[in-house]
């Protein structure tokens, strides 16, 4: 038997009964077009991949993670008129968490990372409002910035790009279609100065700024730049947990 005592989806009663979890994993995903030649559910196969093998690094270094199955939908508010991009307002993603947060706190979980793998979803102030109210420790990362873009990738891209196709070429390349069947990925970007520069925002309507669904160029991606991009992201978060399994939760700050 292979068992994955790390993955709730894989293990069982006996071995959660006989285990003092100290850490839970949520992976949170999205389903949405990434250009013509990778998958709708990209997100949600490299966010669960990393969440699990960093889940398997640290438990190996003795720290007892609880990996939980993903949740595959998040925010589309800027895809609403591409067929099968799922929405998952804010505020729905945020009594989705409060019902897991509830649930673990009320199970004595005391730590829970919620790890990001779509780039419109944001958890920051959803925690804000949830931890006021639950022992349990609320945190939250994106796994694409658990490692730096620039060291493995020439142009990583914003969305389905050389980044995320490398990285689907590693894990998944069964479902990846040739890259000469790929967009390029150009994106039109606002007009507005300030916005150009990064310090005004506002939410992407994708289907008037990309042609392909694409943001960012693919032509240079590979496998073995993804493999060792994910191994890079999975250490670094394999050591965070492990440090966050081995500090109480009543002395996460430093005395002075």
């Amino acid at each position: 038997m292979n068992e994955k005592p790390w993955l709730i989806a894989e293990t069982n009663w006996k071995t959660v009964m006989d285990t003092d979890y100290e850490v839970a994993v949520l992976p949170w995903g999205a389903t949405e077009p990434h250009n013509y030649h990778l998958p709708y559910a990209t997100d949600n196969m490299e966010c669960e991949f990393v969440a699990a093998e960093a889940g398997r690094l640290a438990w190996e270094k003795g720290a007892r993670v609880a990996v939980l199955p993903a949740v595959p939908y998040g925010v589309q508010t800027g895809m609403l008129d591409l067929p099968f991009a799922v929405n998952m307002n804010p505020s729905t993603q945020e009594a989705v968490l409060g019902d897991i947060a509830r649930s673990l706190d009320g199970q004595g979980i005391r730590k829970l990372l919620v790890l990001n793998g779509h780039g419109a979803n944001n958890f920051r102030q959803m925690i804000r409002e949830l931890q006021t109210d639950l022992e349990l420790f609320l945190c939250t990362a994106d796994w694409y910035r658990a490692a730096d873009w620039n060291t493995f990738f020439d142009e990583p891209g914003d969305h389905a790009g050389e980044f995320e196709t490398s990285a689907m070429m590693y894990l998944r390349p069964d479902i990846v279609r040739p890259l000469s069947e790929a967009g390029d990925g150009h994106e039109r970007k606002f007009r507005l100065k300030a916005m150009k520069e990064g310090w005004v925002w506002a939410p992407r309507t994708w289907s008037e700024i990309t042609d392909d669904t694409g943001v960012g160029n693919p032509e240079k991606a590979t496998a073995e730049k993804g493999e060792k991009f994910i191994a890079a992201a999975a250490r670094n978060l394999a050591s965070f947990l492990v440090e966050l399994a081995e500090t109480p939760a009543e002395q996460l700050y430093e005395s002075e």
